[in-house]
């Protein structure tokens, strides 16, 4: 039986539909490469956190997300933070890591949008 804690924030039934509808068999490369991307200065994976042209960034992190965790969300908002643009981060109480294709995809979207309507 699986331990329900893991998936607290969507349904089983949700989280099987999501699987069968989302999940795609793919190769390991990309996760590999942005794994390893501090350790190769040649990677594809690799971010220009210093570009002075880049708009607003904002990180959203889901408070149950245990693919990417906040710590790493927010490690990387600190990296970014140091670029002259606006850079934010938050996280969404009780969401996990499909925060945009599971049902609670509108609070998502909505503070995606209330974050671009400062800048319009």
């Amino acid at each position: 039986m699986r331990d329900s804690r893991w998936c607290a924030w969507v349904t089983e039934a949700e989280a099987k539909d999501l699987y069968e509808t989302y999940a795609v068999p793919a190769p390991g490369a990309p996760l590999f490469q942005a794994a390893t991307a501090n350790f190769n200065p040649w990677t594809e994976a690799k971010v220009d956190t210093e570009n002075p042209d880049r708009g607003p960034l904002l990180v959203i992190s889901g408070e149950k997300d245990h693919t990417v965790p906040w710590a790493i969300a927010n490690a990387s908002y600190k990296r970014q933070a140091k670029n002259p643009g606006i850079t934010e981060i938050t996280e969404l109480p009780g969401r996990g890591h499909s925060l945009i294709i599971d049902s609670g995809w509108r609070e998502v979207a909505t503070t995606a949008l209330d974050f671009v309507r400062r800048f319009v």
